[in-house]
C-alpha cells in the first residue's frame, strides 16, 4: 500500500485583508485551527490573521516548499489576483470547508 502524503501551501489574512501571510503545512485544518485559536506565536498571532483566503494541495514536500518560496516573493498585487481567481470576494474558506 502506497502512503501519499499531502503538503498545502495557503494563504491567511485579517478581517480587514490589510496583510496576508503564507504558509505550508502537512495538516491544513490543524494548522488553520492553531493560527485561529493563536497557539503559534508571530506574525498571525499579532496580526489576528484568521481569515483562510487561498490553499494548494501537494504531493510533494520540496514542490510545496518551492511554492510557498516563490508565493512570497510576488508583489501584493500578484497574491492578490491569484486569491482573486479562485475567491474573489475574500471570502474565508474555513467557513466553506466547515470548520468554523
Amino acid at each position: 500500500m502506497v502512503n501519499i502524503h499531502q503538503y498545502w501551501v495557503y494563504i491567511l489574512s485579517n478581517k480587514t485583508h490589510s496583510v496576508l501571510y503564507i504558509g505550508i503545512t502537512n495538516d491544513l485544518y490543524r494548522r488553520y485551527m492553531e493560527h485561529k485559536n493563536g497557539i503559534i506565536e508571530g506574525f498571525t498571532k499579532k496580526y489576528r490573521c484568521h481569515s483562510l483566503l487561498h490553499y494548494e494541495c501537494y504531493t510533494d514536500v520540496n514542490e510545496a516548499i518551492a511554492r510557498e518560496k516563490e508565493l512570497k516573493g510576488w508583489s501584493r498585487e500578484k497574491k492578490e489576483t491569484l486569491i482573486k481567481s479562485a475567491n474573489p470576494n475574500f471570502w474565508n474558506l474555513a467557513v466553506e470547508l466547515k470548520w468554523i
